[in-house]
């Protein structure tokens, strides 16, 4: 029984061993996974700038190509606005002077 109860003791300590070295093992991955996430937040972080500018020359990029869009199509229109303009200008000065004949005709006896 002597030899029993020390191969139970002899096996015990060699399981206490096994469980200190996992416990060991990992605490080490752990702290090594915090170490590495901890690394990953400063890179992050050390990047936010970078990627805040590069926002922000995108935005100013596809405003600038709102902004010739909106005036490409005020020109357009402006063009289109001139051009009515100078088509009834003529019709309407002779209305006018159709208006002006006709009034200057009917006072004379």
């Amino acid at each position: 029984m002597d030899d029993a109860l020390k191969r139970l003791l002899a096996a015990e300590d060699a399981a206490s061993d096994l469980v200190k070295k996992a416990q060991s093992n990992s605490d080490g991955l752990v702290q090594s996974a915090l170490q590495e996430a901890s690394q990953q937040e400063e890179r992050f972080a050390a990047r936010v700038p970078e990627l805040h500018a590069s926002f922000l020359e995108k935005s100013d990029q596809r405003a600038s190509q709102t902004v010739a869009e909106l005036e490409r199509r005020f020109d357009e229109r402006l063009a289109q606005l001139r051009s009515a303009a100078e088509h009834h200008e003529d019709a309407a000065l002779e209305a006018a002077f159709d208006a002006l004949i006709r009034t200057g005709a009917a006072g004379r006896p």
